[in-house]
């Protein structure tokens, strides 16, 4: 994710000043490929020995929290990787470190950057489709575990699979419904494939054979919210479906929509087809519209990072703030709590 960070940050007009990571190597060799003057292997000498304005945390789920929270504390923005953290939890004590420096907290939910999302939202705001009273969010893969043994497949580090790790199209329906309050959630989990390798993704990222699998491998859940809407949900790394997709679809008061990428294999860019189409009706008949906007190969992710600056320097307003990602993340939490316990869980 550092290349679009980098990009996002730079188009914005930011200059990237230092960068910190555990493995020198790996840290020296993405400074020299991005120009990057400094190169720390601790955060702690970073922050000390640069005058930096804001962080970008692209590391382990585990580790979001406590960095986001000690660069806030050290005087610093924050642009964190999703999720915003393990668990509401950990967000909460985020929040509260980034209110109590005056600093900005922002998460890089990428999909509300893409052009198809900019352009449905000015059509809700504008009222064309009226109140979301429904959605359906998904991105689902045939064979698409991370890696077996690693950090995205072991709880304690991730905080859970597919739910957690692919959570754009969750918080990209909820926006485009105003992001209500969760009242009640009905939710289950499979872990079926979670260990066959015949289930891999393709990004190249080695296995453990001393590691752990107890995540899960697709997660449906169901989301009453106090406002009256909802939201039905499926995620999954390894499920038996015909191809990756990525979407969500809505149901308003005056019309429907839907925003959707394909992939004919999954988790390769390349292959992706993507689609934004409105539902109306007009003088008695059913009429559906495609929506033509700029192609986005990235899906808005350097679009969101430089939101981030551009917020930071006042000239546009925040895509995401952190009462949001704190009502993502209970929506979550809760999900993994009701198939736990095998019922409804109140939020």
């Amino acid at each position: 994710m550092l290349q679009y960070h980098v990009g996002g940050f730079k188009e914005a007009g930011a200059t990237i000043v230092a960068l910190a990571d555990m493995n020198p190597t790996a840290a020296a060799a993405a400074a020299k490929l991005w120009g990057i003057p400094n190169v720390y292997d601790s955060v702690d000498v970073m922050l000390a020995e640069t005058d930096a304005d804001a962080v970008s945390i692209i590391v382990p789920n585990k580790f979001h929290a406590p960095l986001a929270i000690q660069c806030l504390n050290a005087g610093k923005h924050v642009f964190c990787e999703k999720p915003p953290a393990l668990n509401s939890g950990e967000v909460k004590l985020m929040v509260s470190a980034a209110e109590a420096a005056g600093k900005r907290l922002m998460f890089n939910f990428n999909n509300r950057a893409r052009p198809e999302s900019y352009k449905m939202m000015e059509m809700i705001r504008d009222g064309t489709l009226g109140r979301i009273n429904s959605a359906q969010a998904k991105w689902i893969r045939r064979t698409g575990i991370p890696g077996f043994g690693g950090w995205f497949t072991t709880r304690a580090l991730s905080g859970g699979g597919p739910l957690i790790d692919l959570l754009h199209m969750i918080d990209l329906a909820m926006y485009f419904m105003g992001y209500p309050e969760p009242a009640f959630v009905l939710g289950q989990t499979f872990d079926d494939f979670i260990d066959d390798s015949g289930f891999k993704g393709p990004w190249g990222i080695p296995d453990n054979a001393d590691g752990v699998n107890d995540v899960e491998a697709a997660a449906h859940g169901f989301v009453t919210f106090k406002s009256g809407q909802v939201l039905a949900m499926q995620v999954s790394w390894a499920e038996m479906v015909k191809r990756e997709e990525v979407s969500v679809v809505f149901q308003g008061s005056q019309g429907g929509g839907m925003v959707e990428r394909l992939f004919g294999t999954d988790g390769v860019d390349e292959t992706a087809i993507d689609s934004c189409e409105i539902y109306v009706q007009e003088g008695g008949k059913s009429v559906d519209k495609t929506i033509v906007v700029d192609d986005c190969e990235d899906m808005g992710r350097k679009r969101s990072a430089a939101n981030f600056i551009n917020t930071i320097e006042g000239t546009e307003e925040p895509l995401n703030t952190p009462d949001q990602a704190l009502i993502l993340m209970r929506t979550i939490d809760a999900i993994y709590a009701s198939a736990s316990k095998g019922e409804p869980v109140s939020v």
